[in-house]
């Protein structure tokens, strides 16, 4: 009898959420939406068969996939190898697998309540509590373009000579063509970057075959170690390495650029198809993700531990890997020119994602209403004016500048339970999900996740001070 009951509650409250996400859609449908211009612009056949269907939800994974292998996890993942050799690769595959649940949380979000995270953030929560969270997120947009624009100025500076201040200033102005990508079409975005992130992959791949890495070494690294809670200086690497892999702007992201499929919102079974198959494409692309991190600390490990090389800067990374002292025969200056190309795709690709997720959420956090381009020169700015006057401060002192990389990852790991909560929150609730609500196994690995990078960060800052 008690059972009965209880699923008679169950079933009114999906009949609930049914009717509220119905509502939200509806109204999203008038006005509000996120990324208004790419939101739904891309068609979906109907009764095709699930490689054709497949194909058309492929891409929205590569955008959320670079901001998994910006600049930003360059330093950290390298260095984390040259320092501790394959001890830390066992974060990065805890980070990967965190960034599948995660983003995975958010499109299905944006795709069923036709709403991204930080308008039902703004909805949710007060006037001050949206404000605090908006600034807080703010930072985290600050934090990413560190390592996005300082890694593209310092690949333009290597492959051209240009000084780090210009190449900079030209990053800065990468927003023009976001732009100009726009009106080429949102699956344009989506192939260049896909193409830029190919680069990547290839060249580290390249890279590591011919540093022949002890591969029984490399694999024991995925077993976790206990110096990384004991070694304050591997805990805090590991955070830094946590902080440039499970990015919080791209949950904002994710839960947005999810919706650039075009299908009934209407219909349960349309609904499920779009989930399944973006979850799908999610978890593909954050494997590519995953393998060039895993690259990136192997390369470090391999080639400069216990070489005793000062590995903190991009120059240097560049310098050791044409000198043979350090990485002995394999030493060319085509290997570094294939890593100062792999810098700028790296740097770019994410300061595409970058931009659109400064547009999120200030549309969504304080409802910004100005033309497009206005807006997204505004974002631009709002993040990368701290960057240059860093950079204009410290002219000439170019390991102080790249010294705000590991910083700026470790801050973004401690700003990330702020989207975290929030998301995991929403996608448990059946008022908003309906249905769609997470299953109880995600939702125990989501707050366990949160509760463990927040103890994580109260460790860290506490061993700081």
């Amino acid at each position: 009898m008690a059972r009965e009951k209880e699923r008679i509650r169950e079933k009114r409250r999906e009949e609930k959420g049914h009717k509220i996400r119905r509502r939200m859609v509806a109204e999203t449908d008038g006005q509000n939406k996120s990324l208004d211009e790419i939101n739904g612009s891309i068609d979906v056949p109907q009764n095709a068969g699930p490689l054709k269907t497949f194909l058309a939800y492929l891409g929205p994974g590569v955008l959320v996939s670079v901001g998994y292998m910006d600049p930003g996890n360059w330093i950290t993942s390298i260095s984390g190898g040259a320092q501790f050799k394959y001890k830390l690769i066992f974060v990065i595959l805890l980070s990967s697998l965190i960034a599948m649940l995660l983003q995975a949380m958010a499109a299905r979000l944006g795709i069923v309540t036709g709403r991204d995270l930080a308008q039902l953030t703004r909805e949710k929560t007060s006037k001050t509590g949206g404000i605090i969270l908006f600034i807080i997120t703010e930072l985290a947009i600050m934090a990413t373009d560190v390592a996005e624009i300082i890694g593209s100025g310092i690949a333009l500076e290597l492959l051209f000579g240009f000084p780090l201040i210009v190449g900079i200033i030209i990053t800065a102005f990468d927003v023009l063509l976001l732009l100009l990508l726009m009106r080429l079409g949102f699956r344009k975005i989506e192939a260049i970057v896909a193409t830029l992130v190919a680069v990547i992959l290839f060249v580290f791949l390249y890279e590591v075959v011919l540093s022949k890495p002890d591969m029984p070494q490399v694999f024991a690294g995925f077993v976790p170690h206990q110096d990384l809670v004991t070694n304050k200086s591997m805990l805090y690497l590991g955070l830094g390495i946590v902080g440039a892999t499970v990015m919080p702007h791209n949950l904002y992201l994710g839960s947005s650029i999810s919706q650039t499929r075009k299908f009934d919102r209407n219909d349960e079974k349309s609904v499920r198809s779009a989930l399944r198959y973006t979850v799908v494409d999610s978890n593909l692309q954050l494997t590519v993700a995953f393998v060039v991190n895993c690259l990136l600390l192997i390369l470090g490990a391999a080639l400069f531990f216990g070489t005793n090389s000062e590995l903190g800067r991009f120059v240097d990374l560049y310098n050791a890997l044409s000198n043979s002292k350090i990485v002995g025969a394999i030493a060319s200056p085509i290997l570094s020119m294939l890593f100062a190309i792999a810098l700028l795709a790296s740097g770019q690709s994410s300061t595409i994602t970058g931009t659109l997720s400064g547009q999120i959420i200030m549309e969504g956090f304080i409802r910004l209403r100005m033309p497009l381009w206005a807006q997204r020169l505004l974002t631009r700015l709002i993040s990368i004016t701290p960057v240059l006057a860093f950079a204009i401060y410290y002219h000439g002192n170019e390991e102080k500048i790249e010294g705000m990389l590991t910083f700026s990852q470790v801050f973004l790991s401690v700003a990330l339970p702020f989207a975290m909560v929030p998301l995991i929150i929403f996608t448990s609730s059946k008022k908003i999900m309906g249905p769609f609500a997470n299953k109880t196994w995600v939702k125990v690995c989501a707050w366990i996740s949160a509760i463990v990078l927040i103890i994580l960060n109260i460790w860290l800052i506490a061993q700081t001070l």
